[in-house]
């Protein structure tokens, strides 16, 4: 553990401060409301459409592949709107299908795609290559998250090495 000392201090030692625990969504507000537009549109284009889908021959085949389509296309649309990423201390995670965890001593390379400019429209994402070779990529509304987690794995690099 690191201590600060503060001058004129009579030797009392106190934890070196605990950085904060970013939270935030994963995409974007204008990304998510377009998801949920565009899952919207694709059900009342399907709700139009049935009176034609109700004249046509269906195999068990045929409706297996809608039946997959309209899950996938919800399923993906709800973790669009509620994945969520957070920094705690050097754990970096974000809720998706599944949930992605990297810890900041274990990522050997890092990433960053950000361009302020498309934020509102494409989320800032991080590229994450863990020391095994495996790739992970992080999205989030706020940069602050994936840069203060590019932070933590710095200091980890830079600090001297106890052997």
């Amino acid at each position: 553990m690191t201590v600060a000392r503060s001058p004129g201090d009579s030797g009392a030692v106190a934890p070196a401060p605990v950085p904060p625990v970013l939270e935030s969504a994963a995409y974007p507000v204008l990304v998510r409301a377009l998801a949920v537009l565009m899952v919207l549109g694709l059900l009342g284009f399907g709700m139009w459409s049935l009176p034609a889908l109700r004249s046509a021959d269906w195999s068990a085949g045929n409706l297996a592949v809608y039946g997959a389509s309209l899950l996938c296309i919800a399923w993906v649309g709800y973790w669009i709107v509620m994945s969520r990423i957070r920094l705690e201390g050097e754990v970096l995670t974000q809720t998706w299908l599944w949930t992605k965890r990297e810890q900041a001593g274990e990522v050997a390379q890092l990433k960053l795609v950000h361009w302020r400019w498309l934020e509102q429209v494409m989320a800032p994402r991080l590229l994450v290559r863990r020391r095994n070779g495996a790739i992970t990529w992080f999205h989030a509304a706020d940069a602050r998250l994936l840069t203060g987690f590019a932070e933590q794995v710095a200091q980890r690099s830079l600090a001297p090495r106890q052997r």
